[in-house]
């Protein structure tokens, strides 16, 4: 663990993290001046397994480190928020469709977010749907979904590679990436950027996580890109861009957008602590980093941990700020969840399955 200066430590409620493929939200989390009694639930979506891991998908409740229920109809689940009624909100992939497949032929695949009501008398049981067909399976899906205060839903999708409004089942609103960075011919047809988070900052700007240009944007709503957090510098090297083939598109330079791997490297799940600072799995970089804006709105890293009870973490896919101010991470390789201190100490952790 490494901390340059004190960490921002932010009340936030409800949590989302990704392992193996793993989605957890911390339903309850206890608090710092109490002794730790190990008790926790935590709501975990699994992308699953198989090619890809594009197969055995489910979310699940981990309850004392015991699962007490799953619904598992999909082929892979991704993030998990538990609403206030009690329902479970979930962005999924599914295949074998055979109606509202154009303009692909049937079966498809289709992609969205289901609500689940986990205390149904048949057991966990999906009450509804929103999808939409996709090009393939592989990295085409809706990674993150969450509900507005004035009831829309906000996704990301990378198929198309945007984020993107939807209220009764009717688009309201989309930023397509294709109006910043240098778009293929059609995004469908390869893994380009992967946006693979949004989140809302407030009514009017979006945190939105690019992973293959390594970079974050915050995304104004009907004015596009306020700004880019790990920016592109001059002169700077796209090597680390460029590792999973020819997903971006060189400029009339020869140049692809792509921020400092020091910085952030194939990010997943950033959280947004608050106005100058932001926590983020850090994928390639097998850590988890807090990033402060400078006063010349540069973003340099104050907090990272990269290992917890003397394992070094293996490509986290989510790190978020829990209620107490301990972080909880998806240490995604060494099939696990962790939760650690401010100083990067353990105070638990649990086995995922495998």
């Amino acid at each position: 663990m490494n901390r340059t200066r004190r960490a921002t430590m932010l009340v936030v409620l409800g949590l989302v993290v990704l392992c193996g493929s793993l989605v957890v939200s911390a339903v309850t989390a206890p608090d710092r001046s109490v002794a730790d009694d190990g008790q926790r639930q935590v709501l975990v979506g699994s992308q699953g397994g198989g090619t890809g891991w594009h197969d055995y998908g489910s979310v699940y409740l981990v309850a004392n480190d015991s699962i007490t229920w799953r619904e598992d109809s999909a082929d892979s689940y991704f993030d998990v928020t538990m609403l206030d009624n009690g329902s479970v909100m979930a962005g999924f992939m599914h295949s074998g469709y055979e109606s509202g497949c154009a303009p692909y032929d049937a079966p498809c695949t289709k992609t969205g977010f289901r609500i689940i009501d986990p205390d149904a008398a048949a057991g966990p049981t999906v009450v509804s749907e929103y999808a939409f067909p996709v090009r393939s399976q592989g990295n085409s899906e809706v990674h993150d979904v969450e509900q507005l205060d004035d009831g829309e839903y906000l996704m990301s999708d990378m198929d198309a590679e945007r984020v993107f409004t939807v209220r009764d089942g009717e688009v309201t609103w989309e930023w397509r990436a294709s109006s910043f960075y240098n778009p293929p011919e059609d995004p469908t047809r390869r893994d380009w950027l992967h946006i693979n988070d949004v989140d809302a900052i407030n009514e009017t700007h979006y945190l939105v996580s690019v992973r293959n240009a390594n970079q974050l944007l915050v995304v104004e709503r009907g004015a596009g890109v306020a700004e880019v957090i790990n920016a592109d510098e001059p002169g700077s090297t796209d090597e680390s861009c460029l590792v999973r083939g020819s997903q971006l598109v060189p400029d009339a330079d020869g140049d692809v957008t792509c921020g400092d791997p020091s910085v952030l490297d194939h990010q997943h799940n950033p959280q947004w602590l608050g106005d100058g600072a932001v926590l983020v799995a850090d994928s390639d970089n097998d850590r988890a980093v807090e990033l402060h804006r400078t006063d010349d709105r540069r973003w340099e890293p104050v907090w990272t941990v990269s290992a917890a009870q003397n394992i070094e973490f293996s490509w986290p896919r989510d790190a978020d700020r829990l209620s107490n101010g301990n972080t909880l991470i998806t240490d995604t390789r060494n099939q696990r969840l962790v939760e650690v201190d401010e100083e990067g100490r353990l105070i638990w952790s649990v086995e995922t399955e495998r």
